[in-house]
């Protein structure tokens, strides 16, 4: 799929990307992103403006501000009820001044990403996470290989939204296993 096109389908299914990636919210951000997840109830490729894929199928998936509120008024539409008062604040709250990535990796063993290390790269600079779930018993799949979901959280300080940066993820010695190239611009 060319650029262009990839260009013009996200801006058909997800309208409104701004060129880069908000991590704190306007009053008017939250509305455009509680409306987007509304009226994302039968959108298939809801979440493709902050899914990455990587070289082995593996996917990393951004959870902006944007994108966290945007999944909860999704569920809330799905359910028939409008998010309670105040919940929008306290989801944003959950996460502020840090950027979380959700990460599903394939592997040879049902512990293989327990002690997987991940960074970010922006730049020339290196984050450390300041927040690490791997999962230790990772579902072995149909095909024989195991799948862990695993959460990293960084902090924001050092991050701009408009950025390309690189989630690394290594093993227990050192060795970078895992890349991600994700790059902000495209994202809310």
């Amino acid at each position: 799929m060319t650029r262009v096109v990839v260009l013009v389908t996200l801006a058909l299914v997800c309208p409104g990307v701004t060129g880069a990636a908000t991590l704190v919210l306007t009053e008017r951000q939250q509305q455009e992103a509680i409306q987007a997840g509304q009226e994302s109830v039968t959108a298939e490729a809801f979440d493709a403006e902050w899914r990455v894929t990587g070289a082995a199928g593996e996917t990393a998936t951004v959870m902006t501000p944007f994108h966290r509120l945007a999944i909860a008024a999704r569920h809330a539409a799905f359910n028939g009820k409008p998010l309670r008062p105040g919940e929008p604040a306290k989801i944003l709250k959950e996460n502020r001044e840090r950027l979380v990535f959700w990460v599903s990796l394939r592997g040879s063993s049902e512990n293989f990403a327990r002690y997987y290390v991940p960074r970010l790269l922006v730049g020339d600079r290196e984050i450390k996470a300041s927040f690490v779930q791997n999962e230790r018993t990772a579902m072995r799949q149909e095909d024989g290989v195991y799948l862990a979901r695993c959460v990293y959280g960084f902090p924001t300080r050092e991050v701009k939204g408009g950025e390309r940066v690189a989630l690394v993820i290594g093993d227990g010695d050192g060795r970078d296993i895992r890349r991600f190239t994700i790059d902000l611009a495209r994202m809310r």
